[in-house]
């Protein structure tokens, strides 16, 4: 099996994973009280990782892996395990906001209001990039800029009425 399917492989199922964390610790903060905000730009999110994904195994599998851009991802990896560990229970896909909950301000958060789209960011650049794949890294960044332009947003006006 080439070093392209496994490295395929291996986001196929993290993203796999995640959605099945995201989708309990979502029942378990909806249980507790908490809110969705902005659902209306979900399906868009889903549909780029999805598209992304897809398109990576379609023109990514039978690839050379670029030994540098995949260490970067490595890294972003590490920063994305970072991230999840210092939201916890509360880390989800989508924007859940828990009544009278502060915010977290450990891990990454310390120095950074939004880590979790920075690792995005760096992900949908970065992989395509490892499979030499530099049209797709800038395809799918724009698109994904698009996208986190508006959740960001609706993100901060929920933060900010829930604060206020």
């Amino acid at each position: 099996m080439s070093a392209a399917v496994l490295l395929l492989a291996f986001v196929t199922a993290q993203r796999l994973g995640e959605l099945v964390l995201a989708r309990r610790n979502t029942a378990r903060l909806m249980a507790q009280g908490a809110v969705e905000i902005a659902p209306g730009h979900y399906p868009a999110i889903v549909l780029l990782h999805a598209g992304w994904l897809a398109t990576l195994w379609w023109f990514g599998w039978s690839t050379e892996v670029v030994p540098l851009w995949l260490a970067l991802y490595g890294l972003l990896q590490l920063l994305r395990i970072w991230t999840l560990a210092s939201l916890g229970a509360r880390w989800t896909t989508r924007i859940i906001l828990l009544p009278g909950a502060p915010l977290v301000r450990r891990g990454p958060y310390r120095w950074v209001s939004h880590p979790n789209y920075l690792v995005v960011i760096g992900e949908i650049a970065v992989l395509p990039l490892a499979l030499g794949l530099p049209n797709l890294a800038l395809v799918f960044s724009l698109l994904n800029g698009l996208v986190l332009a508006v959740r960001i947003r609706a993100e901060a006006k929920g933060l900010s009425a829930s604060a206020g």
